[in-house]
């Protein structure tokens, strides 16, 4: 590999050695030591961030392949390279972002890439008299007029690390961006409303990734509040949910109806809890109830927005309310469904953002309470310290929808739904053994037994099983293909093992 092009200053200029010889008279401050220090966190992050992708051969090629080859001249750029060639046009192109602060943010970020170095806060008030200096503004002249890359055609979008990342649909290119548009806000106080804004600005198309663990459930075409409920009561077993949500239909109807003759009406509240073990349905439940909310007349749209933690909580300064914000945003009209809501206020390593994202969703919830459905979901006694650890949480969620562990009849009535959508049937000695097994798996379980997505697993080694058996056939029926026998589910005692061991490894 040639040596990169970018221009080399061989002492670092912001180290204070010969550029202060001469007195300056104090000026206003610029920034303080805590600044100092915070642009160092995120200086370092974006570092780390750009080595990840340095790692990444493709995605150097890719983006080298954007470069002028004249201006190149056959040396290869690294993925801080571009993000400094980013940071000079934004600069550029924001006419009052050009203050000593973010000229200063410039000069640091390159003295850290090429020199290693990070500005000493112990020095902040010479850091302060440097800036207004001509050998600083000198110094930045020279930073920009060599360090900004030029794309091959005119027509190139200008910002090409996060072009490339879109168009990679790298799963990690949402939360590089939040922290490329986090440094940005911190840099140049250049903000944002969200990351398809921050997108946008940068001339991307940016989709939704399909690695991202949130997603939206759109309302299905021509659906009616009949289907929703034929929906619901053939959900095997959740007896107790579907008894709860019949009479808060019911409720629904009628204050709807008071409403029509002029009569005054209770404030309800749709936000909901859902507790209980994993793998009872809390999910399907919650896009049911969107649909029935729409169809009620109490929400627009009736979609559902899933995310959880990692989809709200940020590790940067700032970017937290954003997350949130845009899940809300998503969420209008329909339900914000957070799975595993008590990680929110439950972190092992301390304070993080946590509280704020609880914060900003509390504010948002009240805001658009005409609007907006929010479902909290997870295991019982956690999501009640969830709903005790704020007295906001406390007056917003009062409906609480209780989710049971599916029985042993209700279980295998599961395992057959599956065997029935994938084309399979079970011999009369096969029910049995899984009858066997699923009455094992109730009498140990306990609160984070899986449920169906035991039931699933059990499933697809079922299915192994039977494919090692007949694979080697001379011929194979359409029966043989479709039928599971006694000897194709494992031992009872081995399922409840893989299940326990399972949990450990959880």
């Amino acid at each position: 590999m040639k040596k990169n092009p970018i221009s080399i200053i061989e002492d670092s200029f912001l180290s204070l050695k010969k550029y202060l010889e001469t007195n300056v008279n104090p000026n206003e401050a610029v920034f303080t030591a805590s600044f100092i220090a915070d642009l160092h966190k995120e200086t370092t992050s974006i570092i780390e961030i750009c080595s990840l992708l340095n790692q990444d051969n493709d995605f150097i090629k890719r983006i080298n392949e954007r470069v002028n080859p004249v201006f190149s001249n056959g040396l290869l750029f690294k993925a801080e390279h571009f993000f400094l060639s980013d940071i000079i046009d934004i600069y550029d192109r924001e006419r009052e972002i050009k203050s000593e602060k973010a000229q200063f943010v410039l000069a640091y970020y390159y003295d850290a890439l090429r020199n290693k170095h990070f500005a000493d806060e112990s020095s902040i008030n010479e850091l302060n008299q440097l800036v207004f200096t001509a050998d600083f503004k000198n110094h930045l002249l020279k930073i920009k007029e060599g360090n900004k890359i030029k794309t091959s055609n005119a027509e190139q979008k200008q910002y090409l690390l996060p072009e490339v990342l879109s168009e990679k649909k790298n799963s990690k290119t949402e939360d590089i961006l939040i922290k490329y548009q986090n440094f940005i806000h911190f840099a140049f106080d250049k903000m944002f409303e969200n990351t398809i804004a921050f997108s946008n600005y940068l001339g991307l198309n940016l989709n939704k990734s399909n690695t991202d663990k949130k997603q939206t459930n759109n309302i299905p075409e021509e659906d009616s509040l009949e289907k929703v409920l034929k929906e619901l009561n053939e959900l095997i077993g959740l007896a107790e949910v579907k008894k709860d949500v019949f009479e808060l239909i019911n409720l629904l109807e009628v204050q709807k109806k008071r409403s029509q003759q002029g009569l005054k009406n209770v404030e309800i509240t749709l936000h909901t809890v859902f507790s209980g073990p994993p793998g009872t349905g809390k999910t399907s439940v919650a896009r049911l109830l969107s649909r029935i909310f729409k169809h009620l007349g109490f929400l627009s749209k009736g979609q559902m927005y899933e995310t959880d933690r990692e989809g709200l909580v940020a590790g940067y300064v700032g970017q937290t309310a954003t997350k949130v914000e845009n899940a809300v945003r998503e969420s209008i009209g329909g339900v914000l469904f957070i799975d595993e809501a008590y990680s929110l206020t439950q972190n092992a390593f301390g304070n993080d953002y946590g509280a704020e994202a609880v914060n900003t969703l509390l504010k948002r919830m009240e805001d658009c309470r005409e609007d907006l459905a929010v479902v909290v979901a997870g295991y019982t006694e956690p999501m009640k310290n969830f709903i005790d650890s704020n007295p906001g949480l406390r007056s917003r969620f009062n409906r609480y929808f209780y989710f049971d562990h599916f029985n042993p009849g209700e279980l295998l009535q599961i395992f057959e739904s599956f065997c029935n959508k994938s084309d399979f049937i079970l011999s009369d000695e096969a029910k049995e053994k899984l009858t066997d097994t699923f009455e094992l798996l109730y009498a140990s379980k306990d609160e984070g037994f899986g449920n169906a997505r035991v039931v699933r697993n059990l499933f697809e080694k079922c299915i192994q099983n039977q494919a090692n058996r007949i694979v080697k056939l001379k011929k194979i029926s359409s029966k043989t293909l479709k039928q599971l026998n006694e000897e194709d589910i494992p031992e009872p005692k081995e399922t409840q093992q893989n299940v326990n061991f399972g949990k450990i490894e959880e």
